[in-house]
């Protein structure tokens, strides 16, 4: 697939969100020292992207990824990245830096910090859509943070206001780049309380608005997912918010059905993949024109 015409593209946010665990000092993250990927990335100095099509990855852990990392104390991330979430030259990153480099899981490591990330769906989304996408840059800018209710991601609160600024950053390199989708994954952290369960629609709603408005994109698809975890008092009081919000150019992917891994709260890094191909197709279906495609 041609590498060439590397510009940038702003546009698409996904709804993301999961519940995780207070951090200690025995969760930062431990990474293998080596790890083999099929393709190879170019060295940092040589690096000079501009992506056309940019995609905000956004929510809590499920999100932000935890497939592949371990259970028990201390976790670890086992390492495994899976063929479709392999590095592709035409994919980048956001670093937590504002800085464009080539993406590679965990796409969150330095975004939830405080945490031991492993295996999302960011990189099988973007390896899932670059093919339609011709031979323009893919840029993710990762967002997530886990354990995060959506009270925490009102206007004016810090998580929102961060991910205002990277989503703005990220279309500065380029004249060209647009953001293309917002992807939300969120709404576990909300399932605890019948008051936080109630109000999540209204939030969410408050979200959309607040996100298109302050990045002057009254359109921009959101697409988010319904969750497929929490506490079960009101999982399915959330789920009914997510899967009811009937806003133009917002759709939802119901995560329900996939793989948990035993804490029965995070996806495994199998379904992560999925995710991501739903998310992709999701995207392609709803809000992708040919007329887009660099090959065009």
């Amino acid at each position: 697939m041609p590498h060439s015409n590397f510009r940038s593209g702003l546009r698409f946010i996904v709804l993301f969100c999961f519940k995780s665990q207070v951090p200690t000092n025995q969760d930062q993250i431990q990474i293998p020292e080596t790890m083999e990927t099929d393709t190879a990335i170019p060295e940092q100095d040589q690096f000079s992207p501009a992506p056309k099509h940019i995609f905000i990855l956004s929510g809590q852990s499920n999100m932000a990824g935890r497939g592949g990392v371990s259970i028990p104390k201390p976790r670890q991330w086992d390492g495994v990245v899976p063929p479709d979430c392999q590095p592709h030259p035409s994919v980048i990153r956001l670093s937590a830096n504002l800085s464009w480099e080539p993406a590679r899981e965990p796409l969150h490591s330095d975004i939830d910090s405080s945490k031991v990330c492993g295996v999302g769906p960011g990189m099988s989304f973007a390896n899932w859509v670059r093919e339609k996408l011709g031979s323009a840059c893919v840029g993710l800018v990762p967002c997530a943070v886990g354990g995060t209710a959506i009270k925490e991601w009102a206007r004016g609160e810090h998580l929102y206001e961060n991910m205002v600024k990277r989503c703005k950053e990220s279309v500065k390199s380029s004249s060209k780049g647009e953001i293309k989708a917002l992807l939300w994954y969120q709404g576990e952290s909300d399932t605890s309380s019948y008051e936080d369960a109630k109000a999540y629609k209204g939030n969410m709603e408050r979200l959309i608005h607040n996100v298109r408005e302050d990045l002057g994109l009254p359109s921009l698809p959101v697409i988010q997912v319904a969750i497929a975890s929490g506490d079960e008092k009101y999982m399915e009081k959330v789920r009914e918010a997510q899967l009811g919000i009937n806003l133009p150019n917002v759709v939802c992917v119901d995560a329900k059905g996939l793989g948990l891994k035993e804490d029965n709260l995070h996806l495994t890094t199998e379904a992560q993949v999925r995710l991501g191909q739903m998310l992709g197709d999701a995207y392609l279906t709803h809000f992708f024109a040919p007329s887009q495609s660099s090959f065009a």
